[in-house]
């Protein structure tokens, strides 16, 4: 029997009753599963465990007789069972001849480069995720450098007193209404200049009419 180059990326999940085995992409970690095999010497060990256990005695004898038996005849099964199941697998595989893991020929491989993805990747793959990845960049960057607030929004700002409810009546505003809705009481203080009796905004500290300190 030739060796076995699958050293790595394989999982046993034989038992007693039968032989199955598992291989991997070391790459993606998706495989396959080689149909469970039955172990005819498996099957002869547990009907001789169940005639002892009826009749015991001698057949007990007999059984433990048949578990050293079986032990031997079992490795020798396993082994077939696992070149067979080698040779499935194998045709789903490639070994990387540059960093020598074994990767799947669906996903992992690029057979342009006669590499795994790792050491060549997808080249158009490649553009098309960098292309996202710019245009989502050049989005985030747009959104920094939109005003949402305008200065004519800033200047009223400064010059209305935003009030959560109403001093009057104590009702619950919105929005940077003059008049509260429930009373109709006047929610922003008139001011005027000291000087010439000028209208300012409330937060003024001089006059922009005369220019008197406030």
């Amino acid at each position: 029997m030739a060796l076995i180059k699958f050293v790595r990326n394989y999982k046993d999940e034989s038992t007693e009753r039968g032989f199955q085995f598992e291989f991997y992409c070391d790459r993606c970690g998706t495989g396959y599963r080689t149909p469970f095999q039955a172990s005819a010497t498996g099957l002869v060990s547990e009907a001789l465990d169940v005639t002892s256990g009826l009749l015991g005695g001698v057949f007990g004898k007999v059984a433990r007789v048949g578990d050293r038996v079986h032990s031997a005849a079992w490795e020798g099964a396993h082994d077939k069972a696992f070149a067979r199941a080698v040779e499935q697998a194998k045709p789903y595989f490639v070994q990387c001849p540059r960093c020598s893991q074994w990767v799947c020929k669906e996903s992992c491989w690029n057979p342009d480069r006669g590499l795994c993805k790792d050491c060549a990747p997808d080249v158009e793959a490649e553009y098309a995720a960098a292309q996202v990845e710019a245009t989502i960049e050049q989005g985030r960057q747009a959104i920094r450098e939109t005003k949402y607030v305008t200065d004519k929004d800033k200047a009223r700002f400064k010059e209305e007193t935003l009030m959560a409810s109403c001093p009057k009546c104590g009702a619950a505003l919105t929005t940077a209404a003059k008049f509260c809705p429930e009373c109709g009481a006047p929610l922003t203080a008139e001011k005027f200049c000291t000087e010439c009796g000028s209208k300012i905004p409330a937060s003024a500290k001089f006059c922009p009419e005369c220019g008197a300190k406030q």
